[in-house]
């Protein structure tokens, strides 16, 4: 079983999900006794969410590559960067160490595409809905076509996962909101909905939706179960040396 690497607490409520599903995984094929062999970097989320909305990205990913490169040297053989808006600087971080990074988009867009869909609604962080890095990646590499919210309904996705999801704070009147906003991205086409902000699974589950919904939590842990018990695993079909 090889060594994962994980880069959490953003937040710690979302690395905790990814903490148990490694291990849940592991133990589903390898027994009642077995768990992931995986070691955790936990960041203060409050400093990290103060730079994103400075918008101070290189000294995120200063702190970021310093995380990686502490796993690297405590052995760690692959990486997950436990957040998706954080994959904005996930090419600075593999460039700077010599284990592969399991980028999230990558297990998630394979998982929709061998489920035959090829429009899929976006939610999560307003940086992850607006900006390039991500969406790009699943057009470009993989090519699916991506739909997000309006405005005012990416307003109101990104407020509840600060507000509220990072802290644990479950609200019903959210989770109406989250399921009027899935319902508008079907009426535009999408055939799916990626839950792209590794809380949001917090808050919605398939009985909020008309359409599947692609939790990138749940799937990035899976591929690395399956990347850390292959019995000689190559280096992650992701961003990596």
């Amino acid at each position: 079983m090889r060594m994962i690497g994980l880069i959490g607490g953003m937040s710690w409520e979302s690395s905790a999900a990814y903490y148990r599903l490694l291990n849940e995984g592991v133990r589903a094929q390898r027994g009642p006794t077995a768990s992931a062999r995986c070691l955790l970097w936990s960041f203060d989320f409050s400093e990290i969410e103060a730079l994103q909305h400075r918008g101070d990205w290189d000294a995120l990913a200063e702190r970021l590559i310093h995380a990686a490169r502490q796993l690297e040297t405590a052995g760690a053989e692959t990486l997950l960067i436990c957040t998706n808006t954080m994959h904005r600087i996930a090419d600075a971080v593999t460039a700077a160490v010599s284990i592969p990074l399991l980028h999230i988009a990558d297990p998630t867009a394979r998982r929709i595409k061998a489920a035959g869909i090829g429009t899929v609604g976006l939610l999560g962080t307003a940086f992850t809905m607006e900006q390039s890095f991500y969406k790009d990646r699943l057009i470009d590499q993989h090519g699916l076509r991506v739909i997000v919210p309006d405005a005012a309904d990416r307003h109101t996705v990104h407020r509840v996962i600060y507000e509220e999801l990072v802290a644990g704070h479950i609200v019903p009147a959210s989770r109406e909101a989250y399921r009027a906003i899935i319902a508008r991205l079907v009426a535009a086409g999408a055939e799916a909905v990626i839950l792209g902000c590794t809380e949001i699974m917090l808050l919605v589950g398939p009985e909020d939706s008309a359409v599947p919904l692609f939790d990138t939590t749940a799937i990035h842990a899976a591929a690395a179960v399956e990347w850390t018990l292959a019995e000689d695993p190559a280096a992650p079909s992701a961003t990596g040396h």
